[in-house]
């Protein structure tokens, strides 16, 4: 698990109108509940937020959060979830959850694919069905993405929930074992195209060698004039 450096500062007001004052500052409404404590009212600096999840994405974030800049005061979250305006594509809300390093939390991980799949090599296509998996283990334990061996997969194969091991520590949660991912023929339009561009090759071909039998024609007529 690796922890990111978050900074906050603590908001006493709420409401709609605190909210929008804070975001046309370019600071984000957030909120830090689980532990022991009531739940904590904070803001977020915007850019610095936005880097954060351009740089590790959305998915997985644990946090060291200091509040205040107060030594001492850090408190070991993860994030739990973004709110964000469709429109205009701002953060609108932050919700962050305090955690006990010793208790087991359920968080949501990529899935990452490593190797070359055979199926894929002899004109297959790889269709990833599930890119996140709900994985449930202690923060300590938490691996920053799952990663998946693709290699022996083969067109027709596929890869199932069941078929990847965490190891003890690292549960899974799922009552239907689903497909991850799935190795699949060639479409008939793919095929359709394949043929069509190797006929336009025949045909070109043949027009290259009428053509040359046309040039060598005229150079045999033009021997006999002289």
């Amino acid at each position: 698990m690796d922890l990111i450096k978050l900074n906050a500062k603590l908001r006493e007001t709420s409401g709609k109108g605190a909210a929008r004052q804070l975001r046309q500052n370019k600071k984000i409404p957030a909120i830090v509940y689980g532990g022991k404590n009531d739940p904590v009212m904070l803001s977020l600096d915007a850019n610095d937020f936005d880097k954060i999840i351009r740089d590790n994405g959305s998915t997985g974030l644990f946090f060291n959060l200091n509040i205040d800049g107060k030594a001492g005061k850090d408190k070991i979250v993860m994030l739990k979830d973004i709110q964000m305006d469709t429109f205009s594509m701002y953060y609108l809300h932050i919700d962050l959850h305090e955690i006990d390093m010793d208790t087991k939390v359920t968080i949501t991980i990529p899935i990452e694919t490593i190797g070359a799949s055979k199926g894929v090599e002899a004109g297959g296509v790889i269709q990833i069905i599930r890119r996140e998996l709900d994985i449930v283990c202690k923060p300590a334990d938490t691996p920053n993405a799952i990663q998946v061996d693709i290699t022996d997969l083969d067109i027709g194969d596929s890869l199932h929930v069941e078929d990847i091991d965490l190891g003890e520590e690292i549960e899974i949660p799922h009552e239907v074992d689903f497909t991850i991912i799935t190795v699949s023929a060639p479409t008939a339009e793919e095929e359709e195209i394949d043929e069509d561009e190797d006929l336009l090759e025949e045909g070109e071909a043949g027009e290259d060698a009428d053509s040359a039998d046309a040039d060598a024609e005229t150079a045999d007529t033009d021997t006999s004039k002289e």
